[in-house]
Formats: structure tokens, sequence, C-alpha cells
């Protein structure tokens, strides 16, 4: 019978673990049990992040529009408010851009819905 080599797609793995977990600290770069493990949490985080990601975002976006519709004499729920009474689709992301990078036009959008 011929000689039949073993081990090829398990060193395969074993090398691809210890790749993703690169940069790792201790045992957990270089042993594949620790590298597997925390490579496990490394991806739940990532999951959990990119989504929080949008969240604190948002938060921020908010906060610039409050901090440039109160220089205006507006609180931000009302001026998010008379936004939607008066029909004007502009998402938080492009209020907050203008609000911090073209004071002029949001001024212009303020003195419309007021």
């Amino acid at each position: 019978m011929t000689r039949v080599k073993r081990g090829k797609i398990s060193l395969k793995r074993r090398r691809n673990v210890l790749k993703q977990a690169k940069g790792y600290r201790f045992g957990r770069k270089s042993k594949e049990r620790q590298a597997r493990e925390a490579i496990l949490h490394a991806g739940t985080y990532a999951f959990q992040h990119r989504r929080k990601k949008k969240r604190e975002f948002r938060k921020l976006f908010q906060i610039k529009i409050n901090a440039a519709s109160r220089m205006h004499g507006i609180s931000y729920s009302k001026f998010i408010d008379k936004l939607k009474k008066a029909n004007i689709s502009l998402d938080r992301k492009i209020l907050a851009e203008l609000a911090e990078t073209k004071p002029e036009i949001f001024s212009k959008i303020v003195d419309k819905i007021k």
C-alpha cells in the first residue's frame, strides 16, 4: 500500500488562524487555541461596533445641527419638526455638513422654515 501524507488541510487552517491573529499580544498570536478564541471575540466586537458606529455618527450629527440651529434661535427638536412640516427632506448627515462647512446655506434653510 502506498504512503499517505496527512494534515494538509488542518495545517492550512492553522496557518490561516494564526495569520488572522497577527499583531495580537502574548499567546494569542502564536498558540492556535488562544488565537482562535481571540478571533471569535474580535469578530463579535467588530460586528457590534459596525452597528454602534452608525449610532455614534448620528449623535454627532444631532450635536452639530443643534449647535448651529441654536445660533439662529431655534432648538434642534423644533428645527427638525419645522423641516418635516415644510417638506424639506434633508437627512441629518447633510444638515450637519452644511452647518459645519457652509453656514450661509444652513441659515437660508433656517430662514425658509421660520
